[in-house]
């Protein structure tokens, strides 16, 4: 049997039989069977949108056409007797521990929050009551802070295609569907992956592995045999190795390490807000009409560069979502976006930010504890102004207009207070995103009516470990480190890709 790609351009509401009627028109062939690779939107031309299919045919009526696949990762079990601690249970940390258990090695995960199911209550409670919990809240908690987002498995790495299809066969095992696999921006959505979440971690423990919630790992040391001993606020526990996946928000956490000893530096990030517009001026700027039934929410992607040569841009776009208070810790004030898997809420949202290197706002000699420490402290001195979770807020014209507007409609779970945001954050940084707010106005019909909303601080993290090749810290030979809390990825699969890697090579020693 011969097999063929084909590209192909269907209608937005495309059935099967339109798809099997363009096979057959295309490649002259009668008895055949085709498998989706690729399905991306093209909404350029607004009168005529459709999909972008990029089909597998296979038939005995065609020559076979050689085409490259993705290698197949295999874990192969063989049992062993190393002990293995991984510190959080976010897509990183879980996907090491679970390689790892399927390899063979007994693990541990240590996680300072709480199941999914008891977090998703703290969170409502916060959300109603304003109680906030340090072990349920959108950042801490099972599945790390990816849990409660829009759930986006896009990554623009090129290098790890093996272990981007390997996490994407678990989520689909896990009851993810099978879209997920092709569509240009597959995304999950909150309300998936909680159960999603909730069902890899029985996978996991029904293959030996160990999860520990509501334990927060708070010292980190090698005894004199090499081994690494971890302690919570009762107990100690000795391994023969530890990988920390700790994500880039537990502040406390690279205290521990930094007083451990284990290296790490600063390095550039992003800072800036939330910006929020009604879901249909969005879909009437990407698609000319309010809404088209066959199709979710419309989304977008913004970049510009300033005339200085500064970068802003949009990231974590959530369609149909909302704003959540995304803290990690109480007196703090942090704003992020989400959204469920049918994005069919009232308003969009993303994060509009500028790039920051405090190495040239602070000093060259800055240390990675002094750049964690300048960014905890903005993020508190946006809950000083209330003592309270509600959110600065400007409209964006105000905003570009040099003055302050109340805000009275969004999706913030909060109250919002009028704040003159030009005031709350370095000017070099309120000048970069003004600047590209008045270019993304061009580019967007009506995004000028839009809001701005709190403060965004988690597009990446300011710090960045020290780490080998292999993802050891350089001077420790048991001790890896992965995910975002390492600083060098960004988002689920990436992060989740970061893991594996790091898993492979713990196996492969």
């Amino acid at each position: 049997m011969g097999n063929k790609f084909l590209d192909i351009r269907a209608s937005i509401d495309f059935s099967k039989h339109e798809i099997d009627s363009i096979i057959k028109r295309k490649l002259k062939v009668s008895d055949f069977r085709w498998k989706m690779e690729k399905q991306s939107l093209d909404a350029r031309n607004k009168s005529n949108i459709q999909w972008q299919l990029r089909v597998i045919v296979h038939s005995d009526e065609i020559k076979a056409e050689g085409h490259n696949t993705i290698p197949k990762l295999e874990i192969d079990y063989k049992k062993r007797d190393k002990k293995i601690a991984v510190i959080g249970s976010g897509p990183a940390g879980f996907f090491a521990a679970y390689c790892l258990q399927k390899a063979g090695f007994q693990t541990t995960i240590f996680e300072r929050g709480s199941d999914v199911d008891k977090r998703e209550k703290q969170i409502l409670d916060f959300e109603k009551n304003q109680n906030f919990s340090s072990e349920g809240n959108y950042v801490f908690g099972e599945g790390g802070a990816g849990t409660f987002s829009d759930g986006k498995l896009t990554s623009r790495s090129k290098r790890i295609k093996s272990e981007r299809a390997f996490v994407i066969e678990a989520y689909i095992e896990a009851g993810a569907p099978e879209e997920i696999r092709y569509l240009s921006k597959p995304h999950l959505g909150s309300d998936n992956l909680k159960n999603i979440v909730a069902n890899l971690r029985e996978t996991y423990i029904q293959l030996g592995g160990e999860i520990q919630f509501s334990t927060q790992i708070n010292k980190i040391h090698k005894d004199r045999s090499k081994n690494v001993s971890i302690e919570t606020k009762d107990k100690e526990y000795q391994f023969d190795y530890l990988i920390v996946a700790t994500g880039h928000s537990a502040y406390d956490s690279y205290e521990m390490m930094m007083e451990a000893g284990l290296p790490f530096q600063s390095k550039a990030f992003s800072i800036g807000f939330r910006v929020e517009h009604l879901q249909k001026t969005i879909n009437i700027a990407q698609w000319g009409k309010a809404e088209i039934p066959s199709l979710k929410a419309a989304d977008y992607a913004l970049t510009h560069k300033t005339a200085k040569g500064n970068a802003v841009y949009s990231f974590c776009m959530c369609p149909g979502g909302k704003i959540i208070p995304a803290t990690a810790y109480e007196g703090a004030n942090i704003v992020n976006g989400m959204s469920n898997y049918n994005r069919d809420g009232k308003y969009a949202n993303a994060a509009i930010v500028a790039a920051l290197d405090l190495r040239k706002y602070l000093g060259e000699d800055l240390k990675a504890i002094d750049a964690m420490r300048w960014l905890q402290e903005l993020e508190q001195n946006f809950y000083t102004d209330t003592s309270t979770y509600a959110a600065p807020a400007n409209s964006i014209k105000a905003f570009l207009n040099n003055k302050s507007e109340s805000v009275s409609e969004s999706s913030y779970p909060f109250s919002l207070y009028e704040s003159d945001l030009l005031q709350k954050m370095p000017f070099h940084i309120t000048g970069t995103i003004k600047e590209g707010l008045k270019a993304f106005s061009r580019k967007i019909k009506g995004y000028e009516t839009g809001n701005l909303i709190g403060l965004e601080s988690k597009t990446s993290s300011p710090i960045q470990a020290i780490r080998n090749k292999e993802h050891k810290f350089v001077e420790e030979d048991r001790i890896y480190i992965c995910g975002e809390g390492s600083g060098f990825t960004g988002g689920i699969v990436s992060s989740a890709a970061d893991g594996v890697k790091t898993a492979l090579n713990i196996i492969n020693q």
